[in-house]
């Protein structure tokens, strides 16, 4: 799955577009890198998102195409800071 819909289908962010332009400017990075918005997003991937103050980095656990609302929480791990204990 492409990593800005499934930004939008995990919630992650409110809508694909907004993860487009998050991408495009650098502020969304997978694995330590910059990712575009058709990098294809596997299980086990951790993407870093920056916007503004608030930042977060979370590890792909599944990529399903359609999620529910009450689903879309199960398709990632919410990882601590980097530098920051646990």
């Amino acid at each position: 799955m492409r990593l800005d819909k499934y930004l939008k289908v995990s919630r992650l962010m409110k809508r694909r577009t907004v993860a487009n332009e998050a991408c495009d400017t650098g502020r969304v990075m997978v694995n330590n890198k910059p990712a575009r918005a058709s990098y294809e997003v596997k299980p086990g991937d951790v993407i870093a998102v920056s916007l503004g103050t608030h930042a977060m980095r979370a590890r792909v656990v599944s990529t399903d195409e359609y999620a529910t609302k009450s689903d879309a929480s199960s398709m990632y791990e919410i990882l601590p800071e980097k530098g920051k204990a646990e």
